[in-house]
């Protein structure tokens, strides 16, 4: 499967496509919002980078307790389920006087409601599709993420100025429940791809046969580590210049657009493993501009670029399948999922804490010089050749 027009007449992808940005809008809404409103109310570099990043963290938990559901539930009712859950939990942080512990609270929920979707999500999507689709349908989902934060960061900074960012989070609260419907609606009822059920036993024994591999291995530190320390980056935005946050992070969304689009559709096998090196080296280098105070336009052709580098982790992900068989392709995905979003989350509190110390330039520099120390010492483990799959 080479062509868009091949995707879109899949059945159900148009659906899972348009479930998945309405998710992504609310979140993005949602992000803003509340880092807005954390910032707003402590005045904390720290603080409001958690509030964007910080129900990453509480994906380490839903991982190691949560993830065996990614093959052990139907996919429809727990996709309708967590869309649903992530709007209740949202229009509750939107409450007149809610004390920031307490937004804090229902963000580390929100992390473990979470904590499954991106098995589920990317476990349905690797079975809708045939075994050669899944990079182009992948890479269309990412290239959706990019658009939508586009828009959804341009939205949420005008939700923001006219509503409040309670208002923005009502708003997301309703991008939720929009992606619950068209899920329950649109989407088939098809049976688990395993069986048993989920529990937090079966999910430590699957997550300790996926990381025996020394291959896989190598993959998930590649796909977690230096995304996590640059999305550190990223969560600096708001209280490095606070008036074109939404301006980084919609620049920072075009560049993964342009990447997804790049590797997705036009590179050749040949070509994706030649670049796959260069692009996790891209993802990171750019932001090592911010040790000279560069102007904004320099700063946001540096995030626009550095963001091209994301479209590693589309590569990444492929040779992850390879080497994953196939009943344990949801669990696989959803380790990758919520392992680079604990990262993620990790990442930004490393560089708010840094920046607490510093300066949230300074912070991002080091971030990024961290992730660029942590590919090369990487890149040993992915120069071999493709391996067969590992059971």
């Amino acid at each position: 499967m080479r062509t868009y027009r091949e995707l879109f007449r899949t059945p159900e992808f148009t659906p899972l496509f348009a479930t998945a940005g309405l998710s992504v809008a609310a979140s993005t809404v949602s992000g803003l919002a509340l880092g807005i409103l954390v910032h707003s109310a402590t005045g904390s570099p720290l603080l409001s980078a958690l509030a964007m990043f910080g129900p990453s963290l509480a994906q380490v938990v839903g991982a190691l307790t949560l993830l065996s559901a990614a093959d052990r539930v139907r996919p429809r009712a727990a996709t309708t389920g967590i869309a649903a859950g992530l709007a209740a939990t949202t229009a509750v942080s939107a409450l007149p006087g809610m004390p920031v512990w307490a937004i804090f609270a229902i963000l580390g929920v929100e992390g473990l409601i979470a904590s499954v979707a991106g098995g589920i999500r990317y476990g349905l999507l690797h079975e809708i599709l045939a075994k050669d689709g899944y990079l182009l349908g992948r890479s269309v989902l990412n290239m959706a993420v990019g658009v939508v934060q586009i828009v959804g960061f341009a939205l949420g900074g005008v939700l923001v100025a006219l509503l409040q960012p309670r208002g923005a989070l009502l708003a997301a609260a309703a991008l939720s429940t929009a992606a619950a419907i068209v899920a329950r609606l649109r989407l088939t009822d098809r049976r688990p791809r395993a069986t048993g059920r989920p529990s937090a036993a079966a999910t430590l024994r699957v997550n300790a046969r996926l990381w025996s591999s020394a291959p896989r291995r190598g993959v998930y530190l590649a796909l977690w580590v230096p995304n996590g320390l640059v999305v550190g980056c990223e969560s600096l935005y708001v209280s490095y210049d606070s008036d074109h946050a939404g301006l980084f992070f919609a620049c920072a969304a075009a560049g993964m657009l342009a990447g997804d689009t790049l590797a997705g559709r036009f590179l050749s096998r040949r070509w994706r493993e030649r670049l796959g090196a260069p692009l996790r080296l891209l993802l990171a280098a750019p932001y090592l501009l911010f040790a000279l105070a560069p102007p904004l336009f320099a700063a946001l052709a540096a995030v626009t670029l550095a963001s091209l580098g994301y479209a590693a982790g589309l590569l990444l992900q492929e040779r992850l399948l390879e080497l994953t068989p196939e009943e344990l392709t949801g669990q696989a995905l959803g380790l990758h999922s919520s392992g680079m979003l604990a990262l993620q989350g990790i990442g930004a509190l490393t560089a708010g804490t840094i920046a607490e110390l510093t300066t949230p330039a300074t912070a991002m520099a080091t971030a990024a010089a961290a992730s660029l120390a942590v590919t090369a010492a990487l890149a040993p483990r992915l120069r071999a050749r493709r391996p067969v799959v590992s059971a």
